[in-house]
């Protein structure tokens, strides 16, 4: 066993034992965020409202994981309830909701903080209207009068303001030190009606599991007509990475999840100084075939034997016309010039020209000049192209 590893062997023995000690004293510490999650168990969570939203609507409740620009783009329905509970829409979607109540559809927004375009175009806008840290939630109606929620843990203190005429106020918020502020209104719009209210707590966990709340929450969805409950829960804005957030959210994972981290930057920190052995420079072998030719090029030019040099390039031309272009070059006459020409598009000229040099250097007593082998060499590259 090395000293590098029992020194590893160590420090993961002291980590373990940092998070057992730390696991043990753990205390259970209950997570207040807001989050409105319907799957969320926490006390800000939707998860008993979405389990009970079933027979609150009498089976007539489907959710929607898509926006609803996107899914009215693809479906057409026709009168309907729309219910969005504490999530942000953006524009064009909040535009298709508005189409829909406008046709004879009902929509119920069930959202703290409506965006100023929105509430504007409705007629009404919600603001802070208490800072109070215990809130009453009534409505105006007689029938209801004994319905109510008592709001004892961050109540949001929102409300509307500035309500234009014909707005009928269903719900308010009561205060001992305050006056009654509206939370809960109901809004004519074209054929349909938009319900709007600016506590979504009551919905919540925390407070649906408290004794006679339940009631409250029936009689504010009384207001929407029986028929078919359509509820957008779909907000990719919000919604954070599932591997993460499924590791961070289960303590066990989470400890292994920061010892894989802290495991990795150990190791980090203790092989940084390792001395990395010398790398020998591996040269690249050399072309020897380029160098072949070099030397037997300058061996020809040395000698001067132009006529030689001038007969193995003919040579040469003659096998790549046999080979290439299927022509017979056992007669070098009228018709093979006229397949040559045919067979590459040269000119006749050009053509005549290089069957004549080819003659001149298949002729052992002809005489050759530097001249014929530079002439013959460019023409018969030329046609070979």
């Amino acid at each position: 066993m090395n000293k590098t590893f029992k020194i590893y062997a160590v420090i993961f023995i002291i980590v373990m034992v940092i998070l057992a000690l730390l696991e043990v004293n753990k205390k259970e510490t209950t997570d207040w965020r807001k989050n409105f999650d319907i799957n969320g168990k926490s006390p800000f969570g939707l998860f008993v409202f979405n389990n009970e939203a079933k027979d609150l609507f009498k089976n007539n409740l489907k959710k929607i994981d898509q926006a609803p620009y996107e899914y009215y783009s693809q479906h057409k329905k026709g009168n309907h309830n729309i219910l969005v509970i504490e999530k942000e829409i953006d524009g064009e979607s909040w535009k298709k909701i508005m189409d829909q109540v406008s046709n004879g559809s009902d929509a119920m927004l069930i959202i703290s903080r409506i965006p100023r375009n929105i509430s504007d175009s409705i007629g009404f806008y919600a603001s802070d209207i208490s800072f109070e840290e215990e809130n009453v939630l009534k409505f105006t109606d007689k029938k209801y009068q004994n319905d109510f929620i008592k709001l004892d843990k961050f109540p949001s203190g929102r409300g509307f303001s500035f309500i234009k005429p014909g707005t009928e106020i269903l719900g308010k918020t009561v205060e001992k030190k305050n006056t009654d502020q509206a939370n809960f209104i109901k809004i004519k719009f074209g054929k349909g009606t938009i319900y709007a209210h600016s506590e979504p707590l009551f919905l919540t966990n925390y407070y649906l599991l408290k004794p006679g709340n339940v009631k409250y929450t029936q009689d504010v969805f009384s207001y929407l007509q029986d028929r078919e409950t359509l509820w957008f829960i779909e907000n990719k804005s919000n919604t954070s990475s599932f591997f993460m957030r499924f590791i961070l959210g289960n303590p066990a994972l989470k400890y292994a999840w920061w010892l894989f981290l802290g495991g990795l930057v150990l190791f980090i920190f203790f092989n940084a100084k390792r001395k990395q052995r010398i790398v020998p420079v591996i040269e690249p072998l050399r072309n020897t075939s380029l160098d072949f030719v070099k030397s037997i090029g300058n061996l020809y030019l040395q000698e001067g034997d132009f006529h030689d040099m001038m007969a193995k390039k003919a040579q040469y031309f003659l096998n790549k016309v046999r080979i290439d272009l299927l022509i017979d070059t056992q007669n070098l006459d009228e018709e093979f010039a006229k397949k040559l020409q045919l067979k590459t598009g040269k000119t006749m000229e050009t053509i005549n020209e290089a069957i004549s040099l080819i003659k001149k250097a298949q002729d052992p007593y002809a005489s050759v000049m530097k001249e014929d082998l530079g002439r013959i060499n460019k023409l018969l590259d030329e046609i070979l192209k």
